[in-house]
């Protein structure tokens, strides 16, 4: 076999182009989660009466890779402080040249009222790398179920985008759920998708009409006998789900009603005390009296530190500029590459097990275990 046929060989095949990483590990730049990017506002886009979506360039210009479903940080300057948030890139890897997160304002909401009161075209934030494993990469199957509710159909709207954009026809029910009928975060584009697509199948519930008088779909929750009157082999698909906390759990314990194996559940949150696992506190033998030191490769700084802090908590205690989000090995936004040295990572499913294999590690859950030298 020669070097042509093993590449082709070892490619996805049509069907399964969508699930297969390496489809979204070539072409693009690598936009690391530790790298810092401006990114220029192009685009404002009025989704409904409290969404809206902000599509950005990067500052250089490039292309950006990443896996539908995956996110990103943002991080702007309000009223004098600095806030970070996650948010879901709602565009597809397939438009590599344009990245977009589809923000719903919460009364209350820092970040998402900043966003609507001030982001406009020519706009500028700061943005750290795509992160996060809630992609049909985690889950090859050949059927699907998305379920949705409000701002939560982000990530699951962009692996439809990208899915179609591959040319696929691929077997999807997609669910979701809205307060009402005007609240569908891209309704239109939905149904235009579906129509693109015969085999994606669309099914909206809302809670009341609301001004739409003539509304003939679905009223009131989603319940077991409703997904099982739309989806009768639901048991047989690989479900993904995202929205609020309390809609989620409720899905889980449906489908956990019906039959459905967990094992085949998957659900995007960025509900940091889901979930989440203590980190283990080290012995007093192992703190005592013992530092270690910590060599940043790009920018030649030196700290030391104690193994009883986490690598994050001793770098922003030295003055280290490192992108952060949810502190507690969830998002993903602190990863970091150690060149050298080892630590004692206990994360909460925000890295794969490829990228540990590779040498990246969160620093907001990792505690040295020598010295290190990090890739920033």
């Amino acid at each position: 076999m020669n070097a042509v046929e093993s590449i082709f060989d070892s490619a996805p095949t049509a069907a399964d182009r969508l699930t297969h990483a390496s489809t979204w590990e070539s072409g693009g730049k690598l936009w690391a989660s530790n790298e810092r990017q401006t990114l220029t506002c192009c685009r404002v886009v009025d989704e409904t009466h409290d969404v809206k979506s902000f599509e950005f360039r990067t500052g250089d210009g490039l292309p950006v890779r990443f896996e539908p479903g995956q996110f990103m940080t943002v991080s702007a300057n309000v009223e004098g402080q600095p806030v970070e948030r996650c948010y879901t890139i709602s565009s597809p890897p397939t438009r590599p040249y344009l990245l977009s997160i589809t923000v719903k304002r919460v009364p209350g909401g820092v970040m998402s009222n900043w966003l609507h009161d001030n982001m406009k075209p020519g706009c500028q934030l700061q943005g750290y790398g795509p992160s996060g494993t809630f992609t049909p990469t985690c889950a090859p199957a050949a059927k699907s179920i998305y379920l949705s509710a409000g701002s939560g159909v982000t990530p699951l709207m962009s692996m439809t985008r990208a899915g179609i954009d591959l040319g696929l026809d691929r077997d999807i029910a997609f669910v979701h759920s809205a307060r009402t009928p005007a609240d569908i975060v891209f309704r239109a584009e939905l149904q235009r998708l579906a129509k693109l697509s015969p085999r994606l199948r669309l099914f909206f519930v809302c809670e009341s009409i609301g001004d739409e008088a003539d509304w003939a779909g679905a009223m009131g929750r989603l319940s077991l006998a409703l997904l099982s009157e739309w989806i009768p082999d639901y048991a047989d698909r690989e479900v993904f789900t995202c929205g609020p906390a309390g809609y989620m759990s409720a899905v889980r314990a449906l489908l956990r009603e019906g039959g459905h194996d967990p094992a085949r559940y998957h659900q995007e949150s960025f509900d940091i005390t889901a979930g989440a696992t203590p980190e283990p506190a080290p012995s007093k033998g192992d703190v005592a009296q013992q530092t270690y030191t910590v060599k940043l490769s790009r920018s030649a700084k030196t700290f030391t530190m104690s193994p009883s802090e986490t690598v994050l908590a001793a770098a922003k205690k030295a003055g280290v500029p490192v992108a952060s989000s949810c502190t507690q090995g969830v998002c993903g936004t602190c990863k970091t590459k150690v060149l050298e040295g080892t630590v004692d990572m206990h994360h909460n499913g925000g890295i794969r097990d490829r990228e540990v294999q590779k040498g990246f590690h969160l620093l907001c859950c990792s505690r040295p275990t020598s010295d290190l030298v990090l890739e920033l």
